[in-house]
């Protein structure tokens, strides 16, 4: 097995999600903007959020957009059009689904913030930044033990913010592609351009039907979801996912999560004796800005011969649309044409 990189502690509570989707393909950006005269005129804006009430006047104009080990925050602006309202952007998954949305993200501002201790933005370099809009992942990102802006202090700066769906109790095990809907239709809300979140929404689950339609009736392979070179926990594999927006692909895709069992949380801790006991019939190996994912999903595959995923070469590699974001749809298309092909 290649080597396995250690990540944030930020990872294991708030690894999410995202990319994008439009009214015609889930390929696709919006690009118009939502500034002017008109935009303004739907304000004030009230959202509800971790048991707080955020009041916006206005459209947000320097937004910050936290790690917390997702593009999930940064790709549904930008599929909303909303890309020149980010004054820096901490968050990159370095490939995606989505054609050029790894380039976009990588073409935003950072505000030349260099992440502190805790691998986010410091309190210190926040204020810095003079934000009206801070979104975060989790309320990890505003935990002031971690060296980080609260959520107050940033009200006293006049500075709005927010925490992504599911990111309030910081359990992503919950999650399901509604909450990538959720975060769609709050930006669109806050950003007075709904009417956008709501073409996404619906392109997305039209995609999402059609597939389950195709698939519908079939057997359900079992698959293993695991990320490339992390680690997680002791054992050998602590990067395989158990529960979240996972599942919910999987079983719209026609699959099922051959470790779904194996524990309550996210992610399974696991040794590879309990790995190797398992029946995998296809491996979905997600990308967290790993060198090259595809080589470790073949080199699993090569690890476990036994498996029916080795012996029908049954994988994909997947990053983004896995996740929080706009472009489940994708993911759901990917998995369902490897597990069931002819079907297609």
């Amino acid at each position: 097995m290649p080597k396995k990189r250690p990540v944030a502690v930020v990872l294991t509570a708030a690894l999410c999600l995202v990319t994008t989707a439009c009214a015609e393909s889930s390929t696709e950006t919006v690009s118009s903007k939502a500034s002017g005269p008109a935009a303004e005129s739907g304000y004030p804006v009230t959202i509800e959020n971790c048991g707080r009430t955020e009041t916006f006047t206005k459209a947000p104009g320097r937004v910050v957009v936290m790690n917390g080990a997702s593009v999930a925050e940064v790709s549904t602006l930008l599929a909303l059009g909303l890309g020149d309202r980010v004054v820096s952007n901490q968050q990159t998954y370095g490939m995606s689904e989505v054609p050029g949305r790894a380039e976009a993200i990588e073409a935003l501002p950072t505000g030349g913030v260099k992440p502190n201790e805790a691998y986010d933005i410091s309190r210190e370099a926040m204020l810095g930044l003079r934000p009206d809009f801070v979104l975060s992942v989790t309320t990890y990102g505003f935990d002031a033990k971690n060296g980080f802006a609260t959520r107050d202090q940033l009200r006293t700066v006049n500075a709005n913010s927010y925490v992504s769906p599911q990111g309030c109790d910081d359990d992503p095990s919950r999650m399901t592609i509604s909450d990538s809907y959720k975060l769609l239709r709050d930006m669109g809300k806050i950003f007075n351009v709904g009417d956008r979140a709501e073409k996404l929404i619906a392109a997305s689950e039209k995609s999402i039907a059609a597939v389950s339609a195709k698939v519908k009736g079939e057997k359900k392979p079992k698959v293993m979801v695991l990320f490339a070179n992390m680690s997680m926990g002791g054992n050998d594999f602590s990067s395989v996912v158990a529960h979240g927006i996972f599942n919910d692909i999987l079983t719209k895709a026609g699959g099922a999560n051959a470790f779904e069992s194996a524990a309550e949380t996210t992610f399974a801790d696991l040794s590879k004796e309990k790995v190797a006991a398992t029946d995998v019939d296809a491996l979905v190996v997600i990308s967290y800005n790993a060198d090259d994912p595809t080589a470790y999903a073949k080199q699993l595959l090569k690890e476990f011969p036994q498996w029916p995923a080795t012996k029908n070469n049954t994988y994909t590699v997947l990053s983004d649309s896995m996740y929080l974001g706009p472009s489940n749809d994708l993911a759901v298309d990917r998995t369902a044409r490897m597990l069931h092909p002819d079907a297609f």
